[in-house]
């Protein structure tokens, strides 16, 4: 259930994308060149996530399906929006192979996606920051973790049978309030709905896998509530797999049997918890510098425009992305 902010929120983000969609592009492509120069200025930690976004090595071309930067497809507009954002910068006539939505497979061509299986030969999944009005919501948590409520909470669509048998180990569970709010979860399973806020009232909060990636797992991190979950198989943007078990998240058994044990451990030792949700709150902030996401949104494409034969590399640029 939608707040008033988060509504007003979306009618910005609406309304700014459109702006810049009737804005006269070339604007914005005479500002590449110095955007791009501000990006080589940057530091290690932008060459770093631009090459583990798009991994690519090697020169290749576009299939037979790319799009031109300027015949997008609009149909999942906040998709196009947050790729339009930076694909305006440059030269209109550009191809590129795309993905939008729930990836579960790395594509069999170079193509910029959401997300990617986290496994080493997902090279072809170049990950850019798609669809990050939902996923990138992080609201400021005010409460400590030693007032919110000592137990467990978890909600969600039963899209997958990782969920399902998430609520069948913990049913019987008395500090666990699980379950799911859709109208289709069977009645066993059916809860009410919580909002972000009724979430983060509890000490620990369960991140499940779903169609791909957890959209619960970012704001979770960004709180002061403890993140429980099974080690993620998908990655975004927020590069899921450079999280480590026991440091930026508790880690949890796949038939969820050591749960019991694991909130046990953690209100006999807050501080661990608290060390724990230090952590996940940095992580966290590596995303909230609005100069290096740019700068990094403009390299990954550069790079694949690159690579495949669509642009000429700018010297210094391109020895910058190479370290």
């Amino acid at each position: 259930m939608a707040t008033i902010q988060r509504t007003t929120q979306k009618v910005f983000y609406y309304a700014r994308n459109v702006i810049r969609d009737v804005a006269p592009q070339a604007i914005f492509r005479r500002r590449l060149a110095g955007r791009l120069e501000q990006a080589r200025l940057s530091d290690e930690a932008v060459r770093q996530r631009l090459n583990d976004y798009n991994k690519l090595h090697d020169t290749f071309s576009p299939s037979p399906d790319a799009v031109r930067i300027d015949s997008l497809p609009s149909t999942r507009s906040m998709y196009y929006y947050d790729l339009k954002e930076f694909a305006r910068y440059f030269d209109a006539g550009l191809r590129l192979d795309l993905e939008f939505g729930d990836v579960i497979e790395v594509p069999k061509v170079p193509s910029f996606v959401k997300d990617r299986p986290i496994r080493a030969d997902n090279d072809n999944a170049v990950l850019m920051k798609f669809n990050k009005f939902r996923h990138f919501y992080m609201p400021v948590d005010t409460v400590a973790f030693a007032d919110k409520l000592p137990a467990v909470v978890w909600r969600g669509d039963l899209n997958n049978p990782l969920r399902t048998r998430f609520l069948d180990a913990v049913r019987d569970l008395p500090f666990c309030d699980a379950g799911s709010h859709k109208p289709n979860a069977p009645a066993k399973y059916s809860k009410p709905f919580l909002s972000i806020a009724q979430h983060l009232r509890y000490r620990y909060i369960v991140s499940l896998e779903g169609n791909d990636v957890a959209t619960n797992l970012k704001w979770i991190m960004n709180s002061n509530s403890l993140c429980l979950m099974p080690p993620p198989t998908y990655e975004t943007w927020f590069r899921e797999s450079q999280l480590e078990a026991n440091v930026h998240y508790v880690p949890l058994d796949p038939d969820f049997a050591d749960l019991a044990e694991k909130i046990s451990y953690f209100e006999r030792h807050p501080a661990a918890a608290e060390r724990i949700v230090l952590a996940a709150n940095a992580h966290c902030r590596k995303f909230s510098n609005q100069r290096d996401e740019q700068a990094i949104s403009l390299l990954v494409l550069y790079k694949y425009f690159v690579l495949s034969g669509q642009l000429e590399p700018y010297p210094e640029l391109w020895r910058f992305i190479g370290g």
